[in-house]
């Protein structure tokens, strides 16, 4: 199977992990939490179908590899970031730029990268801000659904995980298309 052009940088808490069912110990560490609806089969069909994933997520390192092991994920991904490791925070551009430079990527692969988070004020904003195509999964009721401002507004837009496999799979062709028509003009 030919490796595919788009390269998918996912968000953790209410994009693949369910935040309220998370535990954490006395060191907020999460120790135990479930996936999202669809969440682990979504992780799973994109790295089957050959899609390149990254975690670009904001906590502690331990957390993500205890709930990404239990949940049978952790090994889909070829790069994960942390803000505990970056000592950033999403938006920061920072976080987009290491799991960029992880996966040996540089400037001009931006335009095959897609983010997919809930938080319009930290995932979306942060990709929009990089020139990374933004994906907006509105699942929680937690967090805003409404941009306060174009930074924070979302190319497209899903509801639940599962919805990402057809859209990155467009998404994936159309790049194809456009590279194959700038090589043959």
């Amino acid at each position: 199977m030919e490796p595919k052009k788009i390269i998918v940088f996912l968000d953790s808490g209410d994009t693949i992990i369910d935040e309220s069912t998370e535990i954490r110990d006395e060191y907020d560490v999460v120790i135990k939490a479930d996936v999202i609806p669809g969440a682990d089969t979504m992780v799973k069909m994109l790295a089957e179908r050959g899609y390149t994933l990254a975690l670009v997520a904001d906590g502690l390192a331990q957390s993500f590899k205890n709930m990404f092991l239990q949940n049978g994920i952790y090994d889909y991904f070829t790069t994960m970031i942390y803000s505990e490791t970056i000592k950033a925070s999403k938006p920061s551009p920072r976080m987009f730029k290491a799991a960029i430079g992880a996966l040996d990527l540089n400037d001009s692969d931006r335009s095959r990268i897609v983010m997919v988070g809930n938080n319009l004020s930290r995932d979306i904003k942060g990709a929009n801000q990089m020139g990374i195509t933004s994906v907006h999964l509105n699942w929680t009721p937690r967090y805003p659904k409404t941009s306060a401002d174009d930074s924070e507004r979302p190319m497209y837009t899903i509801s639940e995980p599962m919805e990402l496999i057809d859209l990155i799979e467009r998404l994936n062709s159309q790049f194809v298309e456009a590279e194959r028509a700038s090589i043959n003009f």
